[in-house]
């Protein structure tokens, strides 16, 4: 979700203004894509590399996520969207750890979308944790040759599918250490939007970008369509 800041110093107005905007995109994308039949939608809220940024504007950050955990969640709640976030939560203070537990745990058996959000999340952690985790649980696992079905239970998003669609705003081209593992096989869609402006317009766009392309997971065209002719047959 890029763009907050350019998009507040476009209007003159300080850095905050413009990522409290993108809380409210935020509210007008989830929606958007409950009423679309989105299953799983996961945002990028907070890299592990965004501590970098000045420190009055990660503390505001903080404060936004804090009040949004306080003054959404009973709200998604009641729209029967399931809240899980992912990262290394341990640099979160306890009562940011203690609201995500208990968002979690309230919406933990809804049945609708399931909003994932990433906070101080990068991709190589959650590669390297999941490696961790193996080694600790199956160290057997790790003589010899690594496979891929021992080590996708231990990512942090392993309740999830691997995401058929990224989208990423604000006009920049690249992954910025997100989902690295998930995203090997999806779409990619890059918009000049910034993000307080991406609504349910601009996601249809994206959607239907989606849906115009080819997925042959290695194949080719024709084997994709006599598999398509095969499976009407």
């Amino acid at each position: 979700m890029d763009g907050n800041g350019r998009w507040a110093k476009q209007r003159r107005l300080p850095r905050i203004a413009g990522h409290k905007r993108g809380v409210e995109a935020v509210r007008a994308v989830v929606q958007a894509c409950a009423e679309r039949g989105v299953r799983f939608l996961t945002l990028f809220a907070f890299s592990s590399e965004n501590w970098r940024r000045p420190p009055e504007e990660v503390a505001l950050l903080m404060q936004l996520f804090r009040g949004a955990l306080t003054g959404e969640v009973e709200k998604l709640h009641r729209n029967g969207i399931r809240l899980r976030v992912v990262g290394n939560l341990e640099r979160f203070d306890p009562r940011m750890r203690t609201l995500i537990e208990e968002g979690e745990r309230l919406t933990e058996a809804n049945p609708g979308l399931t909003l994932t959000i990433a906070a101080n999340y990068g991709g190589r952690w959650d590669i390297l944790q999941a490696l961790a985790r193996l080694a600790r649980e199956q160290p057997e696992a790790l003589q010899g040759e690594v496979e891929e079905s021992r080590l996708a239970p231990y990512l942090s998003m392993s309740y999830a599918p691997e995401p058929d669609l990224f989208i990423r705003t604000g006009g920049e081209q690249r992954m910025s250490n997100f989902l690295l593992w998930q995203l090997a096989y999806s779409e990619f869609y890059f918009t000049d939007t910034l993000w307080p402006d991406f609504d349910g317009v601009a996601l249809d766009a994206a959607i239907a970008s989606y849906a115009s392309r080819e997925r042959r997971f290695g194949r080719t065209s024709e084997q994709l369509a006599q598999a398509n002719r095969a499976e009407v047959a």
